[in-house]
Formats: structure tokens, C-alpha cells, sequence
């Protein structure tokens, strides 16, 4: 398959810019294009052969639900037996945006789509383009993060291009999402309601509509349990995993800054390449064994330790937007080995922490 990658200036949308995606999509095609979260791989969410193709394009175990995108909020009746006062309460606060509500799912929602579940995961991007995908397609598009199923999410099109293409119809590229960390998910078919997955809006954000809301135990593991019954993307399997072995240190900065000069050096005299990921706070701490072994900082890979600084952790939403491509960065220079530092579990950080561990196999070093 020949995949088309077609660019769309989100600032400057034309007439015309949609039709052949469009087309793809009734037709039963798949189509990747931007969120404001990170890019999807969408296709009809009514049609079951859609979702296969979905699944089969990513490689995604077929029990991981796939999360269906509306461009209003009108076109939720159709996907749901009964829209609660709680999710109309949420909605109105945070649709469009980077939140996913799960609710009963209507017949018309193929189970194909829901992952063999009674419930269905609904969000209203705001992105622009992803916005006007939706409405000129006139259907409601599922669309999980358009990625090779366990590899870190696409937060620019030329990461799609390198998981996906030759294996789905259309690539949208329209430059790179703002947030970098997919949408948080409220289950809203359980009492109290339970965040499934943390996300740019935060467990204090939807405090303050849902004072009841509480995080699922799954969210806060630090240990793998394959018994999981994946309500929503990302709770059961591995994921978001560049191809090196990554390691989390957390503990005291310093200690975890020695810790990690230890065991990388250990691995770089074994021959191995290795990366590292910092902050602003710690990175100086790295510099004496980026000289002795002829490191870069990011792009070069003129050594054989790649040391990322992803920015201070002050600024959480920065660390957000940069930490899938730190990591896809670090399988473009051939890193076998990762060490990251851990970062606070408040906030946005809830969010980062949950995908590094993800993408490290639980594997965590206290020091």
C-alpha cells in the first residue's frame, strides 16, 4: 500500500483539504492526522472492518479499546444508550479538549470498536484539523494513537511515517501536538467516577466538577498485572516503549543523578550505546561522562552516550510535549540502554510518570 501524506496548514484550512480523506474514511479506510494530544489513527467508527484494520495496522492486541472522536457534542446520542448529568457537566468544561469520558455504548457501536466491551470511550478534539476531519466525515472516527502498538505515540507526522506508512491509507501532517501526552480518561459508568488514565487535565481539574472523582488502583501500580481487564487504551499492556531497555531511577537528585552516571557508565564500557534523560536541575551532573565518552546533547551521534535534557521540571507541560519524541530520539541513535530520572507525581507529572513507567516495564530503581 502507498501511503499519502498530505499537509494541512491548520492556520490556513482550505475548502478542499479533507476530501480525499473523507473519502478514504466512508470508503472504510484509515487516515492519521493531528490532536492536540498526539496524532490518530482514525478510521469509521461504526464499521467493524475499520476497527479490524485499525488493529491490524498497529499490531494492537484486539481487547484494547479504541477511543471514538466526535466533532460536537450533539453526536454522542448515537454512540451511547444515556448521556449522564456528570458527563454533560464535564463536557462543558472541558470539550473541545484533551479529556475521554466512558459510557454505556449504544447497539450501534461495534464491539469490534470497544475492544469486546459494553462501554465506549468518547473525546472532542480541539484541534483544528482534527475538528473538521470529524465534521466533514459526517461519522464519528475511532482512532487510537496512530503508532506501532507498544512504540511511544506519534506527536509529529514524520513519527507516523515511520511506524505506520505503507500500512494505512493517509497521513494528515500539519506540524507537531501541543500537549504530547494523550487525553485523560473518567469512567463514568462506576460510582464514585475513576480516572482510567491521567492526562493534561489533572485529578484537581476535575475535582472541580466531579468533587467525588477517584483515581482506578490500575493507574497508581508500580508493578504489571496482566489480569487488567482494559477499560481504556494503555491500562493492560506495555507501552509507549522506545526499543532500548529503559530504567527509571527516582530517590534523592543527587543520588539519582550518581546512580545513573554509575550504571550508564557500566553499560558504556561494556561497549553498549546509552541514553540518558534529565532535566535542566541535574544535567550538569552528566557533563564529566558526556566528555570522556564523546556524548551529544539531542541530534549528533558523534558518541556513544546520548544525554536529552527534556527541560526543567517546573514546567511540567514542556516535559509533557517533549517526552515522546526524547524517546523515539534515543531508537534513531541506537540507545540500548536508557536511564531516566523519575519526576514528581503531582499534577501533569502524574501523567509523565505514567507513561515512562509504562515504557519502562515497570521497571523502577529506588536509590
Amino acid at each position: 500500500m502507498e501511503t499519502i501524506i498530505k499537509k494541512i496548514d491548520a492556520s490556513q484550512i482550505k475548502p478542499d483539504d479533507f476530501s480525499e480523506a473523507v473519502r478514504i474514511l466512508k470508503a472504510g479506510g484509515l487516515v492519521a492526522f493531528p490532536t492536540e494530544t498526539v496524532y490518530g489513527l482514525g478510521g469509521n467508527a461504526y464499521d467493524s472492518t475499520a476497527s479490524a484494520k485499525i488493529y491490524a495496522a498497529k499490531g494492537r492486541p484486539s481487547d484494547n479499546p479504541l477511543i471514538v472522536h466526535i466533532s460536537s457534542f450533539d453526536e454522542i446520542y448515537d454512540l451511547v444508550k444515556t448521556v449522564p448529568e456528570n458527563a454533560v457537566r464535564l463536557s462543558e468544561r472541558f470539550w473541545p479538549g484533551p479529556l475521554t469520558m466512558i459510557l454505556e455504548k449504544s447497539d450501534r457501536v461495534p464491539k469490534e470498536t470497544t475492544g469486546g466491551l459494553n462501554t465506549v470511550a468518547i473525546r472532542m478534539p480541539s484541534h483544528p484539523v482534527a475538528n473538521r476531519l470529524i465534521k466533514e466525515a459526517g461519522i464519528p472516527i475511532a482512532a487510537p494513537s496512530a503508532n506501532a502498538s507498544g512504540r511511544p505515540s506519534t506527536t509529529k507526522a514524520e513519527h507516523v511515517i515511520e511506524d505506520l506508512s505503507g500500512r494505512i491509507d493517509m497521513i494528515i501532517d500539519s506540524g507537531s501536538s501541543d500537549i504530547g501526552l494523550e487525553s485523560t480518561i473518567v469512567d463514568l459508568t462506576v460510582e464514585p467516577p475513576l480516572i482510567l488514565r491521567p492526562g493534561y487535565i489533572t485529578a484537581e481539574d476535575l475535582k472541580e466538577v466531579l468533587s467525588d472523582i477517584e483515581y482506578d488502583k490500575a493507574v497508581l501500580r508500580r508493578s504489571k498485572d496482566d489480569n487488567i481487564v482494559a477499560k481504556a487504551p494503555g491500562m493492560k499492556y506495555r507501552h509507549y516503549a522506545p526499543k532500548g531497555e529503559l530504567t527509571i531511577f527516582e530517590g534523592e537528585p543527587k543520588n539519582v543523578a550518581y546512580a545513573i552516571k554509575t550504571a550508564a557508565e557500566e553499560k558504556l564500557k561494556a561497549g553498549a550505546k546509552v541514553g540518558i534523560l534529565t532535566s535542566d536541575e541535574l544535567s550538569g551532573e552528566y557533563i564529566g561522562l558526556s566528555e570522556k565518552y564523546g556524548s551529544t546533547v539531542c541530534d549528533r551521534n558523534d558518541g556513544e552516550l546520548l544525554l536529552i535534557d527534556i527541560g526543567s521540571r517546573d514546567d511540567e507541560a514542556g516535559i509533557a510535549a517533549a517526552l515522546f519524541d526524547s524517546l523515539r530520539k534515543f531508537d534513531g541513535y541506537g540507545a540500548e540502554a536508557i536511564y531516566a530520572e523519575s519526576f514528581d507525581s503531582k499534577d501533569i507529572g502524574q501523567a509523565i510518570m505514567n507513561r515512562l513507567i509504562k515504557a519502562a516495564g515497570y521497571h523502577i530503581v529506588k536509590v
